[in-house]
């Protein structure tokens, strides 16, 4: 594939409409993370949110020395809840240790739900078991979707302390709680968990019961 013309890129991003500017950054898939992130930089700032967006995306996908901190600085203060929602899930692509600290602080401290939200996907995808505290108490807020992604997280960082708490999600009403909870089991191991997935295999929604088959599989075969 033909490199892009970066000199082109960079005119569309100072100079395009916002069509230029969210296809130049597009392209930027096709550019090596030390060529690109200059060019991202033209943008973080831009008075268009989607635009925005677009860049703290890149930014986690094109990860440099400077990628962290620019994160972290739009995070803590974009004025945009998208925009800072968007830098705590690119924290998590760049599974960069140092992120903890921040996206707790975020988890806890963000007035809205959707920062909140990838804040703690972005805690599970950093696999830090120093979460656990965190990610228990967002088993009780009052957002499906905030304990949806705490399921999750406490499976991808194998807690294997939270599989009481999280089991107590077993019968929820919102089937997407229940699937959450049957692929986090499976990084689980424990007799409970297996228990709790046998029934889930039964469970009336399919997307639910199918995880569960997978997952008993993932921990023991002939469970399965």
């Amino acid at each position: 594939m033909a490199q892009p013309d970066l000199n082109l890129l960079a005119q569309q991003l100072d100079t395009g409409d916002i069509k230029d500017r969210k296809l130049a950054l597009a392209a930027l898939r096709d550019v090596s993370p030390e060529q690109a992130v200059p060019l991202i930089k033209k943008v973080l700032s831009d008075k268009n949110e989607q635009v925005r967006s677009m860049a703290v995306y890149a930014l986690g996908l094109k990860p440099t020395d400077e990628c962290y901190k620019l994160l972290v600085d739009i995070m803590e203060g974009d004025s945009d809840y998208g925009v800072r929602a968007d830098a705590a899930g690119a924290l998590g692509y760049l599974e960069d240790p140092r992120a903890f600290d921040p996206l707790v602080k975020a988890f806890k401290e963000d007035v809205d739900w959707l920062v909140r939200f990838s804040a703690a996907v972005s805690l599970g995808n950093l696999k830090d078991p120093r979460a656990h505290d965190v990610l228990i108490a967002a088993l009780d807020s009052p957002e499906v979707v905030i304990q949806q992604a705490a399921i999750a997280a406490l499976g991808e960082i194998r807690d294997l302390e939270a599989v009481d708490n999280i089991l107590n999600f077993a019968q929820a009403e919102d089937w997407l709680v229940r699937q959450r909870l049957a692929e986090a089991l499976g990084n689980l191991p424990t007799p409970k968990s297996l228990s709790a997935l046998r029934y889930l295999a039964k469970d009336e929604q399919s997307q639910v019961s199918e995880a569960a088959r997978i997952s008993l599989e993932r921990l023991n075969p002939e469970a399965a």
